[in-house]
């Protein structure tokens, strides 16, 4: 037994590996990159989020037309110096966002000039904007 033992601690009981004999051991398969799982991309939800991004720009532009109008109307209401940089920045959008609203009605009071038509001219923006909102939603299939 004393041999036995012996060999065992030199390992000479392990077996051998033969290389004409086929291994049985499990080897792992060469590395290949991993590729990430294909997720399906839902079309309709993208096209409907789109929609709704182009939906809101129309109507926030609108809304910011009618807010510059707006403040117009205000700042000559309330006499602001037109020397002023926001007063002078406000007057010279006003002036091409009123289109031809301008000098549609001409009461003698100049205040009320600029209250009756640049008022009417915030309201075209809210109202066209608020169409054409709902002409992209409706063009685009989005509820």
């Amino acid at each position: 037994m004393g041999e036995h033992a012996e060999r065992k601690d030199k390992g000479e009981d392990a077996p051998q590996a033969n290389p004409a004999v086929p291994s049985t051991a499990y080897v792992p398969p060469a590395e290949e990159p991993e590729q990430a799982p294909k997720r399906r991309i839902d079309w309709r939800s993208v096209k409907d989020q789109v929609v709704g991004l182009l939906a809101g720009i129309a109507r926030w532009v609108g809304l910011a037309f009618a807010l510059i109008l707006v403040l117009h109307v205000i700042f000559v209401i309330g006499e602001a110096n037109p020397d002023n940089g926001i007063v002078s920045f406000v007057a010279d959008w006003a002036e091409g966002l009123a289109l031809g609203f301008k000098d549609l009605f001409r009461p003698d009071d100049p205040k009320l000039d600029v209250l009756v038509n640049y008022g009417i001219a915030a309201l075209f923006w809210l109202i066209v904007s608020s169409i054409v909102a709902r002409i992209i939603r409706r063009v685009g299939g989005a509820s």
